[in-house]
């Protein structure tokens, strides 16, 4: 299996126009799939009847109304954008997580929901290899699934091999579906590993945790992979630590850094850190054109930690500058802005700044 020619522009030539990930459309559910007792996938087509494209490792972000509150979470597209006429995410029902919960209380068949485009840049679209190692936990397999079939589907002859690791049999994600296509592709190998056989007690695979014993056992030339990581936040700092402390070629390793689709989080945004002793108040003022609020952002503080601290409401997901909700043009004024994939080098060329990575070095109009 290969990725590289996903993201060529020829492929996609009949996709016709690009969602940018600023842009919100209105999306229709229909479908709906029972994945375990705690994953459902939901899957959309767009109202305008419009083609979606991205690439596959993307996420898109749901504004999601639920009455006394608007929120907004990102998710990991868990479709093929070789499929363009729909698109899929996989939602795991978190513990209080507001989101998760509503969505699986109460998105039914023919609901819309607003979200804004795909973005991130957790893909192996371009990165082309020999051989991959894709490592995945819980739904974290949402990315890599999408690069599976995208590959699958475009029959691409690389060499796969897809690690899962899971609490139970009965919570691996996308089992049967994984299988299958193991069976269709020879270059395409699958291990499962669980922590308990649940109530498997004929389960024959790995029993316990991913680690050095077992990922030399089944996968011996792990060295010379390209590594995908996708999982929860302890998961992949001990994938991360295990690989360098063998010294693994970390220019080869690539995670997705914001946990999108395994973890919710908490509401819309980051709270502002409270000022440190001693922390400089002077700083700078930020004037949105629209709305005309006016307020003072502290040297060294985001655009958007600003406004949440003067109690200014700005559209916000991620607030890592990865998803591009908060993507806004300026119009007067420069900042210092540290992004993590969420906005386009055009995008930036026309003025766009992301509002949760920007940091004022004078005084800024924002176009909000």
């Amino acid at each position: 299996m290969m990725f590289d020619t996903v993201s060529d522009p020829a492929t996609w030539a009949r996709v016709g126009t690009f969602w940018p990930s600023s842009q919100r459309r209105m999306l229709t559910c229909i479908g709906i799939v029972q994945e375990t007792h705690d994953v459902r996938t939901f899957t959309f087509s767009a109202a305008s009847g419009e083609l979606f494209s991205f690439e596959p490792g993307q996420f898109i972000t749901l504004d999601v109304d639920m009455g006394a509150a608007r929120q907004s979470r990102c998710y990991t597209l868990s479709s093929s954008p070789t499929r363009p006429f729909t698109l899929s995410i996989t939602v795991k029902r978190v513990a209080n997580g507001p989101v998760s919960n509503w969505l699986h209380d109460n998105l039914r068949l023919g609901d819309a929901l607003p979200a804004y485009g795909p973005s991130g840049a957790f893909t192996a679209s371009g990165v082309a290899a020999q051989r991959y190692l894709f490592l995945s936990a819980g739904s974290g397999v949402t990315p890599l699934m999408s690069m599976v079939r995208a590959a699958a589907d475009l029959d691409l002859d690389r060499d796969v091999v897809f690690v899962h690791s899971a609490r139970t049999p009965g919570d691996i994600i996308f089992r049967e579906e994984v299988q299958r296509l193991a069976r269709r592709h020879s270059q395409l190998k699958v291990l499962n590993i669980v922590e308990g056989v649940g109530d498997e007690p004929a389960w024959d695979g790995p029993v316990g945790r991913l680690d050095l014993a077992v990922l030399q056992a089944h996968v011996a030339d792990w060295r010379y992979r390209e590594v995908f990581v996708c999982g929860p936040g302890p998961y992949m700092q001990a994938v991360h630590d295990m690989l360098m402390g063998q010294g693994f070629d970390m220019a080869r390793y690539h995670c997705e850094s914001f946990n999108l689709g395994v973890a919710e989080l908490p509401a819309a945004g980051n709270a502002a850190a409270p000022p440190t002793a001693g922390a400089e108040l002077a700083g700078y003022s930020v004037r949105f054109s629209k709305s005309g609020a006016v307020f003072s952002a502290r040297k060294g503080e985001t655009v958007l930690s600003a406004a949440k601290r003067s109690g200014v409401a700005i559209a916000s997901s991620c607030s890592q500058g990865m998803c591009g909700t908060c993507k806004a043009q300026l119009l007067e004024g420069s900042v210092d802005m540290q992004h993590g994939g969420g906005i386009r080098q055009r995008e930036i060329d026309k003025g766009l700044r992301l509002m949760c990575c920007s940091t004022p070095l004078s005084d800024i109009v924002v176009d909000l």
